[in-house]
């Protein structure tokens, strides 16, 4: 049985509201379900100490998710431990309106000499050429483009 990377040791307080979360039955599964994965973890002389694939048995996670809790445990602490992780929320926009309202009327325009259409590429070249974005990628135009229900054909 190979030894946990990180090492789980519980107060008694922390022991205490741990239990009080998994009996009360009021709180999120996943919370309920790290504070379980603590309990069997904890190596002081009142926990089991159970090793990652016992406890990934017991409370029926996969074996990183014990690693995961017991690493945020060591780094955070309990609350920590218990949260889930922050969530980031969308990227934001790469274009804005007034952006968007530049890229439409490029793609209405006649395109460049020598090209038959406008390209992801053109498109993009372009708008960085007429300083109205500083970068962009063809991709982002594509995506700004299907979001507009337009194209560049």
């Amino acid at each position: 049985m190979p030894r946990p990377k990180h090492l789980v040791e519980l107060t008694a307080e922390e022991r205490s509201l741990l239990r009080d979360l998994t009996r009360t039955g009021s709180a999120p599964a996943q919370r309920v379900n790290r504070a379980r994965i603590l309990l069997k973890a904890d190596v002081s002389a009142d926990g089991p100490g159970l090793d990652d694939a016992t406890i990934a048995s017991a409370v029926e996670v996969s074996r990183p998710t014990v690693e995961r809790v017991r690493a945020a445990f060591v780094k955070g602490g309990l609350e920590a431990a218990l949260q889930r992780k922050a969530w980031t929320g969308p990227s934001r926009r790469k274009l804005d309106g007034v952006q968007e309202a530049h890229l439409a009327a490029l793609v209405c325009s006649d395109p460049p000499e020598g090209a038959r259409r406008w390209s992801l590429t053109l498109l993009a070249d372009k708008l960085v050429e007429l300083l109205i974005v500083d970068s962009i990628a063809p991709e982002t135009v594509r995506v700004t483009l299907k979001k507009m229900n337009s194209s560049p054909g």
